[in-house]
């Protein structure tokens, strides 16, 4: 945009030094690309299974990774929610990686290893997660792994989205992923969570 505001104040300027010899010639406006000040973009479309899953931050110290995940119910009915999110890791080229998915963080580290409750997400409510690692390598001999793309799904069984990534998920030699229960992220409801009827998405099992 800048560069377009610059370049229609020059040739408005050549068009005031030449009037006196010729009619200004009509300028152009640029084309609306909806990037204008005080434009707010659009925001993304609601997935069909009425949820958005997105990164929250990594956090990395002495090689353990800390990823938070966050689940929306961007729908329009309350959302049954109840285990761990479903998580496939690809390379730079779209090809699966061999990796170990561990319910909780048994073997990476403590504290996450509080088992899954039952949710029903209101529209608009929202849980969180986490994905722990630690970037170790144990055997120089063998390649260390890398995610560079990500999919997640609410649990297994259900349709998977792209989560965007800052930087790769460095395995090391760990070959191992450990994957926290879906916590609340809203206030709890003044009414404890109901258990999924007919108008909230059913909730999978374990």
């Amino acid at each position: 945009m800048r560069g377009a505001a610059v370049g229609t104040g020059f040739r408005t300027a050549l068009t005031l030094l030449a009037a006196c010899t010729r009619a200004p010639a009509p300028i152009d406006p640029p084309p609306d690309r909806g990037d204008r000040p005080g434009t707010a973009p659009s925001p993304p479309a609601c997935p069909p299974d009425g949820t958005r899953i997105t990164k929250t931050g990594v956090s990395a110290a002495m090689g353990l990774r800390a990823m938070g995940l966050e689940l929306v119910n961007c729908g329009d009915q309350p959302y049954g929610l109840r285990g761990y999110p479903a998580v496939r890791l690809a390379d730079a080229d779209g090809e699966p990686v061999t990796v170990r998915i561990i319910p909780g963080a048994a073997g990476i580290t403590s504290g996450f290893d509080a088992p899954p409750t039952t949710l029903v997400l209101r529209p608009g409510e929202r849980a969180g997660a986490a994905l722990l690692w630690r970037n170790t390598v144990t055997d120089a001999a063998v390649g260390a792994t890398e995610g560079r793309q990500l999919d997640v799904a609410p649990v297994t069984g259900r349709p998977t989205q792209p989560v965007a990534l800052d930087g790769p998920i460095d395995l090391g030699t760990t070959g191992r992923l450990g994957v926290s229960a879906w916590k609340r992220r809203d206030p709890r409801p003044t009414a404890p969570d109901a258990p999924p009827s007919s108008a909230v998405t059913p909730v999978d099992p374990l």
